[in-house]
């Protein structure tokens, strides 16, 4: 790879990076549901809406951010990535604006939940598929984190940005700065979004021994329709179910939790999960492609439930320290942000680039079903028991199963067994035949 194209790739993964850092207000959502369950329980404010219902706009805008990826992945493959993140920016802006004007429940569901969740979906599908692009399958881990850890690591200048905004000016007229501010921003970084020009192939390296990347190397291009035959594909979908529910029950809920203990800075919580839902992005995309993607995800999915069980005296304990109940957040930020390296990267690794961004919006809907079953339940529990305690006994359950089926994965083994012929994905995929296991059948017949 020469070193001009080697810096055009640098760039493109900057500018997706920078879309992301736009797009991440959604981790700010449990700053802006303060602001709104106040109003409700004053008795007197503007919101008045059931307090069980609070939670929805967020867990519509987790569902639709999903599905819309199938939509926006099939259109990023089809006319670019440029033109795919300037729809999703001008669709959140104009969510915000909706909402800014209004605070019916109805009308922050659909602000929030369907315009805010589409533009994201479309915004979030145009910035990994072309970075990946311009390089190696032994750097798909590392890129693929750097460019969805702006999604993380918006909160950390978002958050203490949104209470400024909402001490001074109030939430209304916060959602219509934010809204315009952030469709400039990603209509402008768009225009760096370029996929690499025909014919152009990066050279690899030499093969390293037990590495996921070496066995991706040889990965097929494989259409939607068969991608959803496999085993894998719905194994990888419960999976991602369990772990980006889990942590986005608690990301939706942080600066509620930390009230008690930092009260009007409890955005220091949200940045912080912010933080380590950023570092946890990067650190797992480096993990796996040393040490394989399968092995990374059962290692954070325990973790991860460790931290839930532990959360339950920590979170329930009125003498809980605001040191601790921070560093359990940042923790769970942590494991939950390794979720959005580790599947883009299992989806390329498994079933190719040329139909990345459909294939991955697919797979991405269980993002979204995640969020919204388990943050819509979450709130659910808070409302009728005032306590998050069977939430997190729900989740930590949910993530060791979660660890238990990523042992089923049968995907890198599996992988080793495809060959694309040179000629960039011409043709047909070679496949390696294990005359053994023929010659096997054969006698056994």
């Amino acid at each position: 790879m020469s070193e001009q194209m080697k810096n055009k790739g640098w760039t493109v993964v900057l500018a997706g990076t920078a879309i992301n850092l736009a797009l991440g207000i959604l981790y700010t959502w449990s700053i802006f549901k303060g602001e709104i369950r106040a109003s409700i329980e004053s008795g007197a404010g503007l919101f008045q809406w059931d307090l069980a219902s609070i939670n929805d706009p967020y867990a519509v805008c987790c569902l639709v951010f999903a599905f819309t990826m199938i939509v926006a992945g099939k259109c990023q493959d089809r006319i670019g990535p440029r033109f795919t993140a300037m729809i999703g920016g001008l669709l959140v802006g104009i969510g915000f604006i909706m909402i800014s004007q209004t605070t019916s429940y109805w009308g922050w569901v659909l602000g929030f939940g369907v315009l805010v969740g589409a533009g994201l979906g479309f915004g979030y599908s145009s910035a990994t598929p072309p970075a990946l692009k311009w390089f190696p399958p032994a750097k798909t881990g590392l890129v693929a984190g750097i460019v969805v850890s702006g999604f993380g690591l918006a909160s950390v200048y978002i958050a203490p940005l949104a209470q400024y905004l909402l001490k001074g000016w109030g939430l209304q007229t916060s959602m219509l700065i934010f809204g315009i501010a952030f469709a400039v921003v990603v209509c402008v970084f768009a225009n760096l979004l370029v996929n690499p020009p025909q014919g152009y192939s990066v050279a690899k390296a030499a093969p390293k021994k037990d590495t996921a990347a070496q066995a991706a190397t040889h990965c097929a291009d494989v259409t939607p329709s068969r991608m959803m035959k496999s085993v894998d594909f719905y194994l990888l979908w419960l999976i991602y179910f369990i772990g980006a529910g889990a942590g986005l029950m608690v990301i939706g809920s942080v600066a509620g939790m930390a009230k008690k203990s930092l009260g009007e800075m409890a955005f220091v919580a949200v940045a912080l999960v912010a933080v380590g839902n950023a570092a946890g992005r990067i650190v797992a995309g480096m993990l796996s492609d040393r040490i394989g993607r399968s092995k990374t995800l059962i290692i954070m999915l325990l973790f991860q439930a460790l931290l839930m069980f532990a959360a339950i005296p920590v979170v329930g304990s009125a003498s809980t320290s605001a040191v601790v109940l921070v560093l359990l957040a940042a923790f769970i930020g942590f494991n939950y942000g390794t979720n959005l390296a580790l599947f883009p990267s299992f989806a390329k690794d498994l079933w190719g680039l040329k139909n990345f961004g459909t294939n991955y919006g697919i797979l991405f809907t269980a993002w979204g079903m995640g969020g919204f079953v388990m943050g819509r339940v979450s709130q659910m529990i808070q409302a009728s028991t005032g306590s998050y305690n069977m939430s997190f006994m729900i989740a930590g359950t949910a993530l060791v199963v979660g660890a238990g089926l990523t042992l089923k994965l049968g995907g890198e083994k599996a992988m080793s067994h495809v060959e694309v012929p040179q000629g960039a994905g011409l043709g047909r995929p070679r496949l390696h035949v294990n005359h053994n296991w023929m010659l096997r059948t054969r006698r056994n017949q």
